[in-house]
């Protein structure tokens, strides 16, 4: 191991450990411990102490922390900045992260900064075109969180701005960068399913903070909370903390369950089979138990068509998520691919592929089963079965077999920061991210569309190639 990955390793091991305080709050102790292994065991491009990427968050919430300190444990990467509207996480993210760490409620000031090389969006929804166009701008790498837009038609506009400024830009949906949906994608190349006819995908959850019922904390305030920048083009309202911190429950910040879910499974689904899009989005749900203010279904199903390409045949998408899984919510996403000859299922823990051969009838299942011979006369009967016997007279009578394969990702592996090691990669480089600008629209697209389409109550038509909706 040479000086710049020996000071890689240790660094990281200084900042793990005086992060500890925030992941043992934000993580479960299984994925700490996971991300701590993965960053050790992770081939990494050695990085002098003189060659550091500096980025600055703007909105510390959830996953602005989360993000925060995966990016930081990359080698070669430090923040020097943050931005949020509410008080106490500016001063939490000093207390996390140092009090060299700036501070503002004014984004821009961030942008404004010579001293920033990338910025992570991870702001409510309706933010992140704008920050996103303004950042790439202001000469600023940018990772916006999922989705990549809140309105279809700000679409264009990043990515022709991503285009211009040559700016790296990349949408956080990690699956892209995952072993697990790259293990899927190679499996789909190789055949092994047969004629891919159908996806089922499922996220379901059951508990309030899953359902976006996040805490709000007692100093809520006009005082320690900017609530018109918060507002921003959205409509105006008088000051409501539920509105500022359970802002996924409401259509004026977010995107609801399409925007904050089915678009991860999109961009896993697009990776894999390295598809465009759907061209017809149809949509239902509703509210039907979490009764608490919200204007966004807590139950949403959307079917997808998506048409023949020379990666994949024609095929049908089922997309659902239930807020009030009442069998707990399973085990996360799953995501089937089913084909004629076998079925890929994954999620996070891995994927398996089982296979049920396709083999002809026996001559029993003909004559005695469930089949239509067995209303015909016996003379007919008989001369059916005479006939099976001389045409196929080594039809086995064997029970059929199921194979069932596995593949799950090593005990230390953390698709997050994968997804940052390649975005921070790609900058150093200067080389392309998989989830640029036009591949996280393709996934946004059809989820926003899936909204569209339930309030609307219609189907809605797409056209993944030209990226336009049509009549």
């Amino acid at each position: 191991m040479d000086g710049k990955q020996d000071y890689s390793r240790r660094t990281f091991l200084k900042k793990f450990a005086a992060l500890s305080a925030f992941t043992a709050g934000a993580l479960p102790p299984a994925v700490r411990a996971e991300l701590k292994k993965t960053i050790l065991a992770r081939k990494m491009m050695p990085v002098s102490p003189n060659d550091r990427l500096q980025i600055a968050t703007i909105g510390m919430g959830i996953i602005g922390f989360i993000d925060t300190q995966t990016a930081i444990s990359v080698p070669g990467v430090e923040v020097v900045a943050a931005c949020d509207l509410y008080d106490g996480r500016l001063i939490h993210a000093k207390e996390i992260f140092g009090d060299q760490v700036y501070t503002t409620k004014d984004y821009r000031q961030i942008l404004d900064r010579n001293d920033i090389d990338a910025v992570l969006i991870c702001t409510p929804d309706h933010w992140h075109a704008r920050i996103s166009v303004e950042a790439m701008e202001a000469g600023k790498h940018v990772y916006c969180e999922k989705p990549m837009v809140q309105d279809v038609k700000d679409g264009p506009k990043v990515i022709s701005t991503q285009k211009r400024t040559k700016q790296i830009f990349q949408v956080g949906s990690q699956f892209v960068s995952s072993i697990v949906f790259d293990k899927a994608r190679r499996l789909y190349e190789s055949g092994i399913i047969g004629n891919l006819n159908m996806i089922e995908a499922i996220l379901n959850r059951n508990s309030a903070i899953g359902a976006w019922q996040y805490t709000i904390p007692p100093d809520a305030s006009p005082e320690t909370i900017d609530w018109d920048r918060f507002i921003g083009h959205a409509p105006k309202r008088s000051f409501d903390p539920v509105r500022f911190f359970r802002w996924r429950n409401y259509w004026d910040y977010g995107t609801g369950v399409p925007g904050d879910l089915f678009v991860h499974l999109f961009s896993g689904i697009h990776y894999i089979l390295s598809s465009k899009g759907p061209e017809r989005i149809v949509s239902t749900g509703g509210i039907r138990f979490w009764q608490d203010g919200r204007d966004v279904p807590d139950v949403m199903m959307t079917l997808c068509d998506y048409p023949e390409t020379n990666s994949h045949p024609a095929f049908n998408l089922v997309l659902e998520t239930n807020f009030a899984h009442g069998g707990g919510g399973g085990r996360g996403t799953e995501v089937k691919l089913v084909g004629s000859e076998g079925v890929i299922s994954l999620g996070f823990d891995g994927l398996s592929i089982s296979h049920k051969p396709r083999r002809g009838h026996t001559k029993n299942e003909v004559i005695e089963g469930y089949n239509s011979v067995r209303t015909f006369s016996e003379e007919i009967q008989n001369q059916i079965a005479a006939d099976f016997e001389k045409n196929f007279p080594h039809e086995s009578e064997s029970i059929e077999m199921e194979e069932t394969s596995k593949f799950t990702p090593p005990d230390d592996y953390y698709d997050r920061f994968d997804h940052f090691l390649n975005f921070f990669n790609a900058i150093r480089e200067n080389t392309s991210v998989m989830e640029d600008a036009r591949f996280g629209y393709r996934a946004a697209a059809p989820a926003i569309l899936s909204n569209t389409s339930y309030l609307e109550e219609k189907p809605i038509r797409w056209d993944p190639e030209k990226m336009r909706t049509h009549s």
